[in-house]
């Protein structure tokens, strides 16, 4: 089954989504699988993407207009993406810079692992100088390291929450005291609980949380 996802930045008028929508059904997508939100790609709170994800199954495939409807940030696409594949949902990209990417074939997939390279490649980055200034700090005295931001009763209960296909993604971030991106550092749309998850779970003792709005 295809659904689609379609995305404009501002719910004032000044933009439509009639022409996303127009592509997505030529591309074979039904209208009533067809999801929308009215905000900016940066904001977490993205009802009609929550909804979308939680309803894509094994054998799926989302179909998006350009690659920039789905997120503005390399590394978060990436991460969503590869969320898709292993749950063996396909994503196809109907125009723009990233209208090669197509999971459900091979040449899909080949330039998706260049998309993919250069994430990893900013992610390296960003982690050799986050240990260079750790460095720096120890040099003089200090210590620092990042504090995980939900305890392993909060991480069971993400779970749970997020394996029923009726959660509002929202009003569980609100009562975790988290954003989007961070549940989804730890617990998969289906429930499936990711490394930052399996971590923490494998401390002897919890760290106290710290919230990441």
């Amino acid at each position: 089954m295809k659904l689609g996802y379609a995305r404009i930045s501002k719910a004032d008028g000044s933009q439509v989504l009639d022409l996303q929508i127009d592509a997505l059904t030529a591309a074979d997508v039904e209208p009533d699988h067809i999801y929308t939100d009215e905000t900016s790609g940066k904001r977490d709170d993205r009802l009609g993407l929550d909804a979308c994800l939680k309803a894509l199954r094994d054998g799926d495939t989302l179909v998006i207009w350009k690659l920039d409807r789905l997120g503005r940030n390399l590394e978060n696409l990436v991460k969503t993406v590869r969320s898709l594949s292993e749950r063996g949902i396909g994503l196809c990209v109907l125009t723009g810079q990233g209208a090669a990417i197509d999971t459900t074939t091979s040449s899909g997939k080949l330039i998706f692992g260049i998309f993919a390279a250069l994430a990893e490649f900013e992610g390296d980055l960003i982690k050799e100088r986050t240990m260079a200034g750790l460095a720096a700090a120890r040099a003089r005295g200090r210590k620092g390291g990042r504090r995980f931001e939900l305890t392993k009763n909060q991480i069971r209960l993400a779970q749970s929450a997020m394996a029923n296909r009726d959660t509002n993604i929202v009003d569980l971030c609100q009562e975790l005291g988290i954003s989007r991106a961070t549940l989804y550092r730890y617990v998969a749309p289906n429930g499936q609980l990711r490394d930052h998850a399996n971590k923490v779970l494998q401390c002897n003792n919890n760290t106290p949380p710290t919230n990441s709005r």
